[in-house]
């Protein structure tokens, strides 16, 4: 069984502390109002401007933090509170609320970088005051978002990929479980119940040739985090009645892998953690295992997966409080 060590929180520390700071290539999300608008990463975005897109460059941060809690020992222990000390200060957070204030940042990262903010707060919570206070307007910029959001959501989003609704509200539910929001913990359950319970037995017609997500699996752990354990219990077994006959099989495969150097297909690297990821919250050990086998090995290599895969792996890794 795959299980996070410090020997691996060093790698993946190193790997983020590669790229945080990184700012080319970029592949920026930004809507321009008129020339003045062309500006580099950095100016744009003074805290999350590495990491070749702005939400790999916010899950870097929660790489980060994340390994630094769990093993404050590390070698790179002291590079990581020296950056944190210089990237979570008053003046930089302040930038990052002025790009979303803009009227054409609206739909800015909307869902998955919104609830990534959300799980790197939650992270930086479990360090005490100092990050997490400076950091906190950024997180209620978004939180703000997503209730604004609730009542317009008529429909989820069943993709494999970043507009995942399903995604976004377990990462947020996470944050609003840490930090006592009911409020949010309630728009979440609302809008997960209107969308998923009356859902029945999953095809699971997946892969899609880019996805780093299982529609199907995140659903059900969407549901897990939201609903009571007996309610989700029988909601289960109805989403997916023949999982202990090996069905859909689709799930239990792993994606194949057929150019790293592609970043659409390096994608497939990142379902099979994501999948390890959900068959362990779901309490597939062996399922999870096979995926984990497939691509643990692939987070560093070409940049296209190395600036994001480490996150991935470390869900895996931290499922269920491992």
């Amino acid at each position: 069984m795959s299980i996070l060590t410090a020997e691996l929180a060093s790698k993946f520390a190193r790997i983020a502390l590669s790229h945080v700071g990184r700012e080319y290539p970029n592949k920026l999300d930004h809507v321009l109002d008129g020339g003045d608008d062309l500006r580099s990463p950095r100016d744009l975005h003074p805290i999350f401007f590495g990491s070749f897109d702005w939400h790999s460059c916010v899950h870097g941060y929660w790489t980060l933090a994340t390994v630094l809690r769990r093993f404050p020992e590390i070698p790179e222990a002291d590079a990581i509170r020296a950056l944190f000390d210089d990237t979570f200060v008053t003046d930089k957070v302040a930038g990052e609320l002025d790009y979303l204030a803009r009227p054409s940042s609206r739909g800015f990262e909307r869902p998955y970088g919104w609830a990534w903010l959300l799980k790197q707060q939650a992270e930086l919570r479990q360090h005490g005051d100092a990050w997490a206070k400076v950091h906190q307007p950024l997180a209620d910029a978004f939180i703000a978002r997503f209730h604004a959001w609730f009542p317009l959501a008529d429909y989820p989003i069943r993709t494999g990929v970043h507009s995942s609704t399903a995604f976004a509200f377990t990462l947020a539910a996470d944050y609003a479980k840490l930090a006592n929001d009911e409020a949010l913990l309630a728009g979440l359950t609302e809008r997960a119940r209107a969308w998923y319970l009356a859902d029945r037995d999953a095809q699971a017609w997946e892969p899609s040739g880019d996805d780093f997500l299982s529609p199907t699996l995140i659903e059900a752990v969407c549901l897990r985090r939201l609903l009571p354990k007996a309610e989700f219990d029988a909601w289960f077994e109805r989403f997916l009645p023949r999982l202990d006959q090996g069905q859909p099989r689709t799930l239990f495969q792993p994606a194949r892998v057929s150019d790293r150097s592609d970043g659409k297909i390096a994608h497939l690297d990142g379902l099979n953690l994501s999948r390890a990821w959900c068959w362990r919250e779901l309490g597939y050990e062996a399922a999870a295992q096979a995926h984990l086998d497939a691509s643990l090995g692939q987070v560093t290599g070409d940049y296209m997966g190395e600036h994001w895969l480490a996150s991935f792996a470390l869900l895996a890794l931290t499922a269920g409080g491992r």
